[in-house]
């Protein structure tokens, strides 16, 4: 190596050495706002695993039935016994009376 290139690795570590407290803040500033920059990039929304605004299809209902209870018989219902309007009834009751 030549003298001078020795003299100027001397005068460059001297300047580090000096001026150690601001090259290192601006180092850390540098990492800490590329960190943040990394870490906002690197999160990328997984579509299937976001909310929708659709109703899911509500679950099917299974009914429990006792295989041990007894079976009652259901009695016939009763048969209506059809009735013929009262003639009187059919009157309109707008009528003037007699």
């Amino acid at each position: 190596m030549k003298w001078e290139n020795i003299i100027h690795l001397k005068a460059y570590f001297l300047y580090f050495c000096l001026n150690f407290r601001k090259i290192m803040r601006k180092v850390f500033a540098i990492a800490f706002i590329g960190s943040l920059f990394v870490v906002n990039c690197s999160k990328q929304p997984e579509h299937p695993l976001q909310d929708s605004n659709t109703m899911l299809p509500e679950p099917e209902v299974t009914t429990v039935v006792d295989s041990t209870a007894k079976s009652t018989p259901v009695a016939p219902a009763a048969t209506a016994t059809p009735t013929t309007p009262d003639p009187a009834a059919k009157t309109d009751s707008t009528a003037a009376k007699k």
